[in-house]
């Protein structure tokens, strides 16, 4: 998977790298589709959620430039592999999912794993989780159809967000905190969930 679908495709962060080697990506994935986890496709997690392909969490993660100084908010947590690749870098993760069940679900697997850099919860991803922040990177793993202003309100200046955006046609966008507004770095198609916002 990391020779093949991350790094020949044009990830370079050995850190990185590192990090998706050492996570045990099969135990995330349900057992019916257990067969396809190291396959470069995103696969179904239940509640009509998937757990994004390898390629796009590896780009993801080398795009925002995580140090283990920083503390990461996630959105959209799924089944946690996302989560357990930011808390291999160091990081202090703060993640955020709105189905209840999966976050007990993530939660459970990140516990029995030993992240203990690694804080989950149910909630609206729309708010961010304001009781930790500000941060120094935001990484959404859902779409919306714009930034919500919660994240950067809650991201610190020159912190970086990565975010897919838009229903049919969605970027993703790569931007960092410059003045209160931000300032895109990057863009490329994807295609995620849309985010939910809990009612």
């Amino acid at each position: 998977m990391i020779a093949e679908q991350i790094r020949a495709r044009g990830v370079r962060d050995q850190r990185v790298l590192d990090a998706m080697n050492r996570v045990p990506r099969h135990l995330f994935v349900p057992g019916a589709e257990r067969h396809e986890a190291y396959e470069d496709h995103p696969i179904p997690i239940g509640f009509g959620q998937t757990i994004s392909q390898p390629y796009i969490v590896a780009f993801m993660t080398e795009a925002l430039g995580v140090e283990p100084s920083h503390r990461v908010l996630e959105i959209g947590a799924g089944s946690g592999y996302q989560t357990a690749v930011l808390a291999e870098l160091g990081a202090t993760v703060y993640a955020v999912e709105v189905i209840e069940a999966l976050a007990i679900r993530a939660r459970q697997l990140l516990d029995e794993l030993h992240y203990a850099n690694v804080h989950l919860r149910a909630g609206d991803g729309y708010a961010g989780w304001p009781e930790h922040a500000p941060y120094d990177r935001i990484i959404a793993a859902a779409a919306p159809d714009d930034i919500p202003r919660a994240f950067i309100d809650q991201l610190v200046e020159g912190g970086i967000l990565a975010i897919p955006l838009g229903v049919i046609n969605q970027q993703l966008h790569v931007s960092r905190r410059v003045g209160g507004k931000q300032e895109t770095i990057g863009t490329m198609p994807v295609r995620f969930v849309p985010m939910i916002k809990k009612a």
